[in-house]
């Protein structure tokens, strides 16, 4: 059988297991991130595109990770506090993570895999970014540079399929 985004399993920043299937039939935004980067304040542009179009069916999930300089110290609870306090965020945040590597969560694996990147399948650097349509097809991977404004058109594009 192939292997689908809504087979996987994640923890929530407070610890709670939950399903990909639990976005079935939403355009997902997927985002490794980390409070201490030179991308950190695309948490406000990644903030600006959730409250326009989480009505419309559009989630962002973000996955700290600590693999990139070491741009993601804190806790859980750290980060929680920090997107909260410095940029508002409201979109969901997950237990921090590794994006490659052998200890790589298996939902990235499966993502890098599906859409692999320049060169390679490994993720670059933080805030690399992977859309997904409502049915579970990964449609683009964007890299680090790319904004999260310049992704409303894709976005738009996928939710008025």
């Amino acid at each position: 059988m192939n292997q689908s985004i809504y087979d996987f399993k994640v923890k929530t920043i407070d610890g709670k297991e939950i399903s990909l299937s639990d976005y079935k039939n939403k355009v997902l935004l997927i985002v490794n991130v980390a409070s201490h980067c030179g991308f950190t304040p695309q948490y406000k542009g990644l903030q600006e595109l959730y409250k326009t179009y989480k009505d419309k069916g559009f989630e962002i999930l973000g996955f700290p990770c600590n693999q990139f300089g070491e741009q993601e110290p804190g806790t859980n609870e750290d980060i929680k506090q920090f997107c909260s306090t410095n940029y508002g965020v409201t979109f969901p945040l997950f237990d921090k993570i590794d994006v490659n590597g052998e200890n790589a969560h298996p939902l990235y694996k499966y993502l890098k895999t599906a859409k692999p990147g320049f060169l390679n399948e490994s993720i670059k650097w933080n805030f690399t970014k992977f859309l997904v349509d409502r049915n579970g097809n990964i449609i683009n991977r964007y890299w680090s540079k790319t904004t999260p404004d310049s992704l409303a058109t894709d976005i738009e594009k996928l939710l008025n399929k």
